[in-house]
């Protein structure tokens, strides 16, 4: 079953210095009711046969008749779809096979379609919350799947679902006339269908996050990276400057709503942010056809997109883990999808991030200046506002974590890591460190530290092995050792058990893409920058 989703979403309100931080640019400026540009050319007589640049009646440099102030006719919503998909096809080189339909729905007909998930198994939950819970980012008491909807829920702009072949724009408002359509949102979503009908964008499996962090940094990288090509020929000087539909008010599409949780945000929107530039890094070293050859060998980790120069050239470490419990606490197990976690640089860099935007708990565990990503004129990049090649979790080779539960429906896990050396290992167990003093825990010494209260209140035993770092987390510190029965608390040691190798992992995770939304910062030296990003 072809089960993957792909969304367009909003905005991401990300957190920069008051120095040096005056704002970000935004996207250029678009008419309501499209005009003929003095840079249009005037469109030449419709071929004999399909073609690309040509679609449903449409050259891409064709003007169409469209005013949305007081919503879309059929007829404008079919010529802007049109022209739209003979854009793409122009911009990206590939023809569509066959048209793909478009609907528009209001935000609160998509929200209740997403924010329930009253069909998740009660052990997928608790596995989910225990991957959210260990990056610091959602803790006991709050359900981590509800989050995720709540941030796809308020905040996204549209989808194309494969399994139903069809694509899906979300405006804000409670009546069809206050329907508006974003062409460029529009553009993102033709060119999901247009991956679908050349590539397949079949589900391949229930993977790991980090294996679907990777394998989306080609799927979002290049409808992100094709924007990033259409929206200055939409602007001044553009070849299509006055001809693209954007509504008068960008309220009218977009989000509808705060994040619930922007570390969870940042988690996801990885492949939004570092997929653009992966994809870009292949189409500058060999074209489109370079890009095109990645689809049958999407990369293997999120950071292979991060370093485009290691994909296909270093693998993920494939960790072993064994368990060792005692009688009273088993393996959770999800039905349907791999049994272990893997989270991946991309996450890391999202625990270590997220303390600079916690209004409860903020902190600075890293440089913001080192997160965000500036240009030259000293503005946040708006095509990669965020880095996630962080140096305390630069050098990660590989992760594993294993997810157990014990007859009182308690909670514990063990997360082991592999980094390419000693000192990448070192300091990020150095950085791990600063995080659980920065959520309050209090050091038993030997390498164990409980946090006594609070949503994250739980013990953890961090051991360093040469290059490899393992995470033991319990309830509390004596049941540490029911949950890994190698590790003793009196000399901080434990048995590695297993090996590791650079076999790349098989693993794959859900296709579902989040939601994006807006976030707000305590920060007293930081500013909020809205950047308006669409996916």
């Amino acid at each position: 079953m072809r089960r993957i989703l792909v969304l367009a979403v909003l905005a991401l309100c990300v957190l920069a210095p008051l120095v040096g931080a005056a704002g970000a640019t935004g996207p250029a400026n678009q008419t309501n009711a499209t005009q003929p540009s003095a840079n249009a050319s005037s469109a030449p007589p419709d071929p004999q046969t399909d073609r690309i640049g040509w679609e449903d009646g449409y050259w891409y440099n064709e003007s169409i008749d469209v005013d949305q102030s007081d919503g879309l006719s059929q007829s404008e919503l079919d010529a802007v779809i049109g022209r739209t998909m003979a854009r793409v096809e122009h911009l990206r080189g590939l023809e569509f096979e066959k048209s793909v339909p478009v609907t528009v729905v209001s935000r609160s007909e998509f929200r209740n379609q997403t924010t329930g998930g009253s069909d998740t198994s009660e052990t997928l939950r608790t596995f989910d919350n225990a991957k959210f819970e260990a990056l610091f980012l959602v803790n006991e008491s709050t359900d981590s799947i509800g989050v995720q909807n709540e941030n796809s829920g308020s905040n996204t702009l549209g989808y194309y679902s494969p399994s139903k072949d069809e694509i899906v724009l979300i405006y804000n408002g409670d009546s069809p006339s206050s329907a508006r359509v974003d062409e460029l949102t529009l553009a993102h979503e033709l060119m999901h269908a247009l991956q679908d009908q050349q590539f397949n964008l079949s589900d391949r499996g229930r993977t790991t996050r980090d294996a679907v962090n990777g394998r989306k940094g080609l799927i979002e990288g290049d409808p992100r990276n094709l924007e990033h090509i259409y929206r200055p020929k939409c602007g001044d000087g553009g070849a299509w400057n006055g001809t693209c539909v954007e509504p008068e008010d960008s309220g009218s599409t977009g989000g509808g709503g705060s994040l619930a949780n922007i570390g969870v945000y940042f988690v996801k929107y990885f492949p939004y942010a570092d997929g653009p530039g992966f994809v870009s890094y292949y189409h500058n070293h060999g074209g489109w056809d370079a890009v095109n050859q990645m689809y049958a060998d999407p990369p293997a980790s999120a950071e292979q997109v991060i370093h485009p120069e290691k994909y296909r050239t270093d693998p993920p470490t494939n960790v072993s883990l064994a368990d060792q419990t005692t009688d009273s606490w088993e393996r959770v197990r999800p039905s349907g999808r791999v049994d272990y976690a893997e989270l991946g640089q991309s996450s890391l860099a999202a625990m270590f991030a997220y303390p600079l935007y916690d209004k409860n708990n903020p902190g600075q565990l890293i440089n913001p200046r080192e997160w965000l990503n500036y240009t030259s004129s000293g503005s946040i990049s708006s095509t990669d506002p965020l880095n996630y090649d962080l140096s305390v979790v630069d050098g990660w080779d590989g992760d594993k974590m294993y997810v157990y539960q014990n007859a009182d429906g308690e909670t514990g896990y063990v997360w082991r890591l592999v980094w390419d050396s000693e000192g990448d290992a070192t300091e990020f167990a150095n950085g791990y460190r600063s995080l659980l003093d920065h959520w309050n825990a209090n050091d038993e010494g030997s390498g164990t530290y409980v946090v006594p209260s609070g949503g994250f209140a739980d013990a953890f035993h961090l051991s360093v092995d040469g290059k490899t770092v393992t995470i033991v987390n319990a309830p509390t510190k004596d049941q540490l050792t029911q949950v890994r029965t190698s590790l003793d608390l009196d000399t901080g040691t434990q048995t590695t058990s297993g090996t590791t190798s650079n076999d790349t992992t098989t693993d794959t995770t859900s296709g579902s893409s989040p939601g994006f939304g807006l976030g707000a910062a305590l920060a007293a030296v930081l500013a909020a920058v809205l950047l308006a990003r669409r996916r």
